[in-house]
């Protein structure tokens, strides 16, 4: 079986999704795809200026993934910058929440992101292990499935 995926928490998305070179912009212009949660790495890490165990938790990642996570964007955005790429910034396994998730019928648990899920599929939503569609938000929301920011909420209580 396959690995879950580990959703890697943002807490920004950009308002621009790509920035070019403005000396001597050619058509066909090389370009680096910066992942949203490499980009949520650098604004913590290097704008922000947490720690890394501070914006590994933030991101809801290991301090090891993070360590990636960030090195990676660094390399996209130097090799952009020294060799005049465009940055365009989109994809990656990001969410704006996580969720933990428990099946009532055979007790698994499990994170979910609320994106996944479109108002229509919440009524027929399935626990992977035994296919049961009686799954509860744990975080402590009413109804099946947690659509707004229960984390957020619970964190600021």
């Amino acid at each position: 079986m396959a690995r879950p995926v580990k959703w890697r928490k943002v807490e920004a998305t950009p308002v621009v999704t790509c920035f070019t070179p403005t000396d001597g912009i050619e058509e066909g212009t090389e370009e680096n795809q910066l992942k949203l949660e490499e980009l949520e790495a650098i604004r913590l890490k290097d704008l922000l200026g947490l720690e890394q165990e501070e914006c590994a938790v933030r991101m809801e990642v290991s301090r090891p993934t993070f360590q990636r996570i960030l090195l990676s964007a660094r390399e996209k955005v130097a090799d952009s910058l020294l060799n005049g790429k465009a940055i365009r910034i989109e994809g990656g396994n990001f969410t704006r929440n996580i969720c933990p998730v428990r099946c009532k019928e055979c007790g698994k648990e499990w994170k979910e992101s609320f994106e996944n899920f479109e108002e229509e599929r919440m009524e027929s939503y399935a626990c992977p292990s035994c296919g049961s569609e009686h799954v509860i938000c744990q975080s402590g929301c009413s109804g099946k499935f947690c659509r707004k920011n229960c984390n957020k909420r619970k964190n600021e209580a």
